[in-house]
């Protein structure tokens, strides 16, 4: 039986404050192995794939969600996994909750990080994200809850845990321990085997997908969250509940003419987050690495004033992100400072920007 929002928000309030009472809460536990190494005879950079559905007999697509396993005869879940065994690993794996993307795994990799992206039951927002604005300010928080960890938090949508992108994510990288045990996965398991160690995880994903991962960030405490051209749920409120992951862990990277930025989306969650605890905002084609340390960082790099440009401008590929003479991407330096940096050194805290609108449901 569904519960309802008001009781889940009390309820995550509750689990969240015992996780984390201050802005810089405890680091993650030490590991039972310290270190990552590789026992790789011929090392390479090694791209796997497989499908969730041959993965987890369990799991199931979800047609009302437009979540299938085929379409047009093709499959649609197939999941994606990158590593770098020449590359001396940092004992972290990202989980990537968009589209595959060859680039930013190729980034992830060099930067001694593994990288999956997995299919699960993301595309109810289409459907389910509704003008004006639901009453409850859990809404949509809530159904990414119920998505990313199989909780039964919303009466609006029906996933079980298999279908989830926990579990998704469990399955594969378990996969992916037996199948290419030169990459190192099994590090990534839980001592029992019976999950993953999240700790050890980077939550990220853009838009949608960042979305996503901060709300589950909010809920999971992970290694950090980077969100590129987010978090949105602009008439929502549950981007200010008590964080299982320290708030200093959170990263978020936009351009100045994407639309949630211009209309307050962004800089409003980044708010809620409490990430101006870490610093002012950062505009990276004026400053260099480390950005003061700060956990927001934009853009103004040019995009003929196109806001749909804008919004695929920061994260890597080959229409939007702009290259140098030599062919190298010129936000390289972001990327790498958003995935690698320090998450204990933090800029001085600055005030809410009084130029951010909060309450975006007044007209």
């Amino acid at each position: 039986m569904k519960i309802s929002s008001h009781k889940l928000s009390l309820c995550g309030l509750a689990i969240t404050c015992a996780l984390a009472t201050s802005a810089l809460a405890a680091e993650p536990s030490s590991p039972k192995s310290t270190t990552l190494v590789y026992h790789d005879s011929a090392p390479k950079a090694y791209d796997l794939t497989a499908r969730a559905s041959v993965l987890d007999p369990k799991a199931q697509p979800h047609p009302e969600l437009n979540f299938l396993f085929e379409k047009d005869g093709k499959p649609t879940d197939t999941e994606h996994a990158n590593v770098d065994t020449r590359v001396a690993p940092q004992g972290k794996l990202v989980v990537w909750l968009m589209g595959y993307n060859a680039a930013l795994f190729e980034r992830l990799n060099s930067y001694g990080l593994h990288a999956i992206q997995v299919s699960y039951a993301n595309g109810w927002f289409a459907k389910l994200n509704k003008e004006p604005a639901p009453a409850d300010t859990q809404y949509l928080g809530n159904i990414r809850l119920e998505a990313t960890t199989g909780i039964d938090a919303s009466e609006a949508i029906s996933i079980p845990k298999p279908d989830s992108m926990m579990e998704r994510a469990f399955q594969f990288v378990k996969w992916l321990a037996k199948t290419n045990p030169e990459g190192g996965w099994d590090y990534f398991l839980t001592p029992d085997g019976a999950g993953l160690n999240w700790e050890k995880v980077i939550i990220s994903g853009a838009s949608h997908g960042a979305t996503s991962s901060a709300r589950f960030a909010i809920q999971q405490r992970v290694d950090r969250c980077v969100m590129f051209c987010g978090p949105r749920d602009q008439y929502e409120s549950w981007q200010g509940l008590n964080s299982a992951t320290a708030p200093n862990r959170f990263f978020g990277y936009s351009h100045v003419l994407d639309g949630g930025w211009s209309e307050d989306h962004y800089p409003r969650s980044w708010i809620l987050l409490g990430l101006n605890k870490f610093g002012p905002i950062v505009n990276t084609d004026e400053a260099t690495p480390p950005y003061g340390h700060s956990r927001r960082l934009i853009t103004t790099g040019d995009v003929k004033g196109d806001a749909a440009r804008a919004h695929g401008y920061v994260t890597p590929n080959v229409k939007n992100s702009p290259r140098d003479a030599a062919g190298n991407y010129t936000q390289d330096a972001v990327w790498r400072y958003l995935f690698t940096s320090p998450v204990e050194d933090v800029g001085q805290p600055v005030p809410p920007e009084a130029s951010t609108r909060m309450d975006l449901r007044s007209k």
